[in-house]
């Protein structure tokens, strides 16, 4: 059972995230006429025909509102620019914990990694790929990388030791592992995802 639960987890994470990177405008709820470009509901959605109440069962169920909800929160969040850095940070743990290749990752979400690769920041970088030593603030709110539920929240600050190397990479973002200090647990960051 407990094998079929992961695996159940997994798509659900993957249906999560890929909903979660999709422009509204590309979104099913939006092409039946559900929402707007903002991924808010119109009223002008008929609701009184059979057709109509079926597509909206489909394309605008509670998960697909849970996840655009999220998404607009995100988007009025100041400093949303590193959102891509945490995502890749995010689907670095989703890559070590399900043992899942970039691949897989890159053919199952709806994201260009060009747009990674833009995020990619030399501040805070040796010239040996290490991370300068000391202590950051992270910019948005992170995963423990041993328990997934304990959240790492914005401004909260992590140490980097003398050897902080990349510890993978994905979508061309390297991916290093730092200290909460709060917890003194290890989470993946991305370097645009640290502050002084």
């Amino acid at each position: 059972m407990g094998l079929i639960k992961q695996a159940g987890d997994l798509v659900y994470t993957f249906r999560f995230l890929r909903l979660l990177t999709t422009k509204f405008e590309d979104t099913e709820a939006y092409k039946a006429g559900i929402i707007d470009e903002n991924g808010k509901r119109l009223k002008s959605f008929d609701l009184n025909t059979m057709d109509n109440r079926n597509t909206y069962k489909n394309y605008y169920t509670p998960f697909h509102r849970l996840v655009f909800n999220i998404k607009k929160i995100m988007e009025k969040v100041p400093g949303g620019g590193s959102r891509l850095a945490s995502y890749a940070a995010a689907l670095y743990l989703l890559k070590e914990h399900f043992g899942v290749k970039e691949k897989e990752i890159k053919k199952s979400l709806n994201v260009d990694p060009l747009d990674f690769m833009l995020e990619q920041t030399e501040w805070f970088v040796l010239e040996d790929m290490r991370l300068s030593p000391g202590s950051y603030k992270v910019l948005s709110e992170k995963l423990l990388n041993d328990t997934y539920d304990e959240v790492v929240l914005p401004r909260d600050k992590v140490s980097v030791g003398e050897d902080c190397y990349p510890v993978g990479e994905m979508f061309g973002l390297n991916i290093y592992e730092v200290t909460h200090s709060k917890t003194r647990k290890n989470i993946y960051v991305a370097v645009s995802e640290l502050s002084r």
